[in-house]
């Protein structure tokens, strides 16, 4: 079975038990939604261990159950720029500030970048009378430019 047909059956058993992402989550380990979220899509890998829980989740084989805890082919995104509205903001964001948040990035910590793979992230909902927020918190290890 492929990764993506991996994920499709994911997606098709957490429709019929009407899972949601913090279930899941609570029932395969102690890690975080977003962690086995991107996993279960494909774009993270599981320990044995937590692979072991989502296989009894979702009745995966031993195969399949394996496959969780191998590094995956990261970037799932067919088209670019994005055609899902929703991740396609994402995008227009990093195309509109990319540059306001490298100069302003580069001019604290200098010439280097923000570690995706050292990296935390935390998404909530922030209640506002002109109708409620998405908040997303990333904060990823500084690596400046190794210097010769």
């Amino acid at each position: 079975m492929t990764r993506a047909e991996i994920t499709e059956k994911i997606l098709a058993i957490k429709r019929k038990k009407k899972l949601t992402w913090q279930r899941i989550a609570a029932q395969i380990g102690t890690g975080s939604p977003i962690l086995y979220t991107a996993a279960l899509l494909g774009q993270m890998s599981l320990t044995k261990e937590e692979a072991e829980n989502a296989a009894k989740l979702f009745e995966l084989d031993e195969e399949t159950t394996v496959q969780l805890t191998e590094p995956p082919y990261r970037g799932s995104l067919s088209n670019v720029p994005p055609t899902d509205p929703l991740i396609y903001r994402f995008h227009e964001l990093v195309q509109t500030y990319g540059t306001t948040w490298k100069a302003l990035i580069e001019e604290e910590f200098g010439d280097g970048i923000m570690s995706a793979i050292d990296f935390d992230m935390q998404i909530g909902r922030k209640e506002d009378p002109k109708g409620d927020r998405v908040s997303i918190t990333m904060s990823g290890k500084f690596l400046p430019y190794k210097r010769y």
